[in-house]
């Protein structure tokens, strides 16, 4: 294990959930539930609930809601060091309304995030120590599609953390109602070069990149045009809003080798957001506890989503013992006792 302070840095925006409780309607409600998410953040929360050491890199209001997103750091043992308070009088911490789904009625979310805290981040915010901290930078998609201006610093970081000697995690995270297919594939094309472990789904590889071909070819295609590591997509399958089955696929670009396991069948969704950065959680995870064993993230992964599905919120509960007791019995096929007691 390399002597950085860090295993893991994340760079992303912290937001403020609002949820109708049970299956009531966000049009309906008298009542939302608060929780505190953010891509980003759940990934490094995730990863520090297995253990390794994590850190936030973001900006949120000093002010009493900002101080609530700031708990939740605490509370989830994410470093703060370089999450940066904003005192100006427009200070605002982004929120979005999330509402569950039941077949036939899907899930819904409204975003309320424009003009945060977040989206006047400088990369002169930041001292030069903070890019020789860590074993390894994540962002995603989300981040990149804020504004221009979060775009340039998120895109410059990744520079001067890769030219530090880190590895560069990326997931694509498309989402529709940030930016366009077309927006999203011409930005992350200029960053790809810099990174080395690449988070894509097959439906989002051929939806943003337009790719073309068998799942395997599509995933081969990224590593072959760039100097992409590892390559990872995750698959999903939607029996109803209740009820989903889970899986993944990851392609070692040095090995030439796939990996992939029996998918986690029917599993029982309580919450199905944030499940994609738990996956991610996990594997990183895996990666970074071995010699980039593409095997070991597989499972840690598929295992940690799987979790996550299963409590209520953006981020995972877990602990690193329940994980590996659910990969266990996983493979061999067992459903363990009914009850832990």
């Amino acid at each position: 294990m390399s002597e950085k302070k860090y295993d893991l840095l994340t760079l992303g925006e912290l937001l403020l959930r609002l949820s109708p409780q049970g299956n009531q309607r966000m049009s309906r409600t008298k009542l939302f539930e608060q929780n505190i998410g953010g891509a980003e953040f759940n990934v490094a929360a995730g990863a520090s609930q297995l253990g390794l050491k994590t850190g936030l890199v973001g900006k949120i209001p000093s002010h009493a809601i900002g101080q609530l997103a700031r708990n939740e750091v605490h509370f989830q043992n994410v470093s703060d060091e370089y999450l940066l308070g904003d005192d100006s009088a427009n200070a605002r911490l982004g929120i979005y309304y999330y509402e569950s789904g039941a077949a036939p009625r899907k899930p819904g979310v409204v975003y309320d995030r424009k003009g945060s805290s977040m989206t006047t981040l400088s990369i002169d915010e930041f001292p030069e120590e903070m890019y020789h901290s860590t074993r390894c930078f994540h962002t995603c998609g989300i981040t990149l599609a804020l504004n221009e201006q979060v775009r340039e610093t998120a895109i410059e970081m990744m520079r001067r953390f890769k030219e530090a000697g880190a590895l560069i995690s990326f997931d694509v995270n498309f989402r529709g109602n940030l930016w366009t297919g077309a927006e999203a594939k011409e930005c992350i094309k200029k960053i790809l070069p810099l990174v080395d472990i690449f988070f894509c789904s097959d439906s989002t590889a051929r939806l943003t990149f337009l790719k073309e071909g068998t799942p395997e070819e599509v995933m081969k295609s990224f590593a072959d045009e760039y100097p992409i590591s590892v390559v990872a997509a995750t698959q999903r399958i939607v029996h109803s809003p209740k009820k989903h089955s889970f899986g993944s696929v990851i392609y070692d670009a040095h090995k030439k080798t796939f990996v992939q396991e029996e998918m986690y069948k029917d599993i029982e969704i309580v919450d199905r957001i944030g499940s994609g950065d738990a996956y991610i959680s996990g594997a990183l995870y895996g990666f970074l506890t071995s010699d980039n064993d593409t095997e070991k993230a597989m499972q840690y992964g598929n295992a940690v989503s799987a979790l996550k599905n299963t409590v209520p919120g953006d981020l995972p509960a877990m602990t690193l013992s329940e994980v590996e007791e659910t990969i266990k019995e996983h493979q061999t096929g067992g459903d363990g006792l009914e009850m832990k007691r």
